[in-house]
């Protein structure tokens, strides 16, 4: 069965988009068979892949049905590994709403990811920034949990708000941990991500990954074209980093 993660904080723009469809990558390209599910309205892991054209099904339609399978799109592969993804669209949003009124609307994904998760080492999945619904299922879905957050302070408190989610997502998902905590987008010049990084080590211990993802223009430029910093001119010092923490993810179990 698949190692599934889902990768969450419930504040903004700290990189979980960027982190998923990377990590992703990096598995892949140490050989593992890799489902990429995008979990947020905005689709921007499925534009991040490069997918224009969305399947007429998506993520959104297999949460209200449980008879229409997950949507899974190929997006590399070779011999011994696979890249997939299943693709979101702004209908999620309004799917959202709509499992508010349905049986068991915190276990959609988890049941669907059963039917699937047998062909895959490891699910990723890409979760919105916040604990709406659709957070909720990545959560009751996982195994585990990866954080990626910015060394600022006011990240500081969307940690502790995520740490108080799982929390209360283990009623439902006992045996949910976090496999770590990436500092993403760091730039060690500022005073204040270097203090903050080290207060988070200090409070987080070895939770924190060793690996820091530091700011980079080819990871943004990558996404922007459609496309992993495995695949874009320019961007090999990004590749290496996340090559580096998918072996701590790895290392981690």
């Amino acid at each position: 069965m698949a190692s599934i993660i889902a990768i969450s904080n419930q504040k903004g723009g700290v990189g979980k988009t960027t982190t998923t469809a990377n990590l992703g990558a990096a598995l892949f390209h140490l050989g593992k068979k890799v489902l990429l599910v995008d979990m947020d309205p905005q689709a921007n892991l499925s534009s991040a892949l490069g997918l224009t054209e969305l399947p007429t099904t998506t993520v959104a339609e297999s949460l209200l049905d449980r008879k229409v399978p997950l949507p899974i799109v190929t997006i590399m592969e070779r011999l011994d590994a696979r890249l997939a993804l299943v693709p979101s669209s702004l209908a999620l949003a309004s799917a959202e709403a709509a499992l508010m009124n349905k049986l068991g609307r915190e276990l959609r994904l988890r049941d669907q990811l059963a039917m699937v998760s047998g062909a895959f080492d490891f699910v990723l999945i890409d979760t919105p920034p916040s604990l709406g619904l659709l957070t909720i299922n990545a959560l009751v879905a996982a195994d585990r949990v990866v954080i990626p957050t910015e060394a600022r302070l006011f990240s500081l408190q969307g940690l502790q708000m995520m740490q108080e989610s799982i929390e209360e997502v283990l009623y439902l998902n006992p045996k949910l941990q976090v496999v770590g905590v990436v500092l993403s987008k760091l730039d060690r010049r500022l005073k204040e991500e270097k203090l903050v990084s080290s207060y988070l080590r200090e409070r987080w211990g070895a939770k924190v990954f060793q690996t820091e993802v530091g700011t980079n223009s080819k990871i943004l430029e990558a996404a922007s074209s459609g496309t992993s910093v495995f695949n874009y001119a320019g961007a090999e010092k990004a590749a290496e980093i996340y090559l580096a923490l998918a072996k701590e993810v790895l290392d981690r179990g």
